[in-house]
C-alpha cells in the first residue's frame, strides 16, 4: 500500500529544512509502516516543555530554528489504527524507508535509534536496524553511559 502525507504533518514540515522534507516526502512512499510527523520545527517555550517532562535532553534541539532559519530534525511516528503509536517494530519499517530515501537523495542523516553512526552506515532491513540499535545500547552501557533512543527522531548530519 502507497502512504501520502496528511494535512497535519505537511503543517508540522512548515520551516523545516527542505532537503529532509524532500527525504520525509520520499520515505512514506516507499514504507510499508504509515506514520505522522510528528514533530517538524519546535519553539524555544516547546522544548523547555519537553525539556522538563524527559522526552527531551537538551534546549540544544535540532528541532529549534538553525542558522539557516530552518529546523533539521522530525519526528515520524508510527500512525496505527487511526493514532500514533510509539511502538519500535514499525519504527524499524519507518527507519528503513528514510534511510533509502536519504541515501537516494544523497542526504546525510543521524537517526535517534543509533546516536553515533550515520544512518547511511546501518543495515537496510528491519532486523539490521534493530540489532544496530541494540548494539549501540550496549556501546553506551560499556562505557557506562545511558542510551537515550529516540526511534521517530531524524536529523541532518551536523
Amino acid at each position: 500500500m502507497a502512504y501520502s502525507l496528511g494535512a497535519a504533518s505537511r503543517r508540522e514540515l512548515a520551516g523545516v529544512h527542505p532537503r529532509l522534507v524532500e527525504v520525509v516526502e520520499r520515505a512514506i512512499t516507499y514504507t510499508d509502516q504509515d506514520f505522522t510527523v510528528h514533530d517538524g520545527l519546535r519553539t524555544e517555550a516547546e522544548q523547555r516543555q519537553l525539556v522538563a517532562r524527559g522526552a527531551s535532553k537538551t534546549m540544544n534541539s535540532r528541532h529549534m530554528k538553525q542558522r539557516d532559519g530552518f529546523g533539521h530534525a522530525v519526528d515520524l511516528v508510527p500512525w496505527i489504527n487511526g493514532r500514533p503509536r510509539w511502538e519500535w517494530k514499525p519504527i524499524f519499517q519507518i527507519a528503513v524507508a528514510v534511510k533509502r530515501a536519504a541515501d537516494e537523495l544523497g542526504v546525510r542523516l543521524t537517526w535517534g535509534g543509533v546516536w553515533d553512526r550515520a544512518l547511511a552506515e546501518l543495515p537496510s532491513d528491519p532486523k539490521g536496524v534493530e540489532t544496530a540499535v541494540n548494539s549501540y545500547v550496549t556501546r553506551r552501557r560499556g562505557m557506562g553511559k545511558t542510551a537515550f533512543i529516540d526511534g521517530p527522531h531524524f536529523e541532518l548530519a551536523a
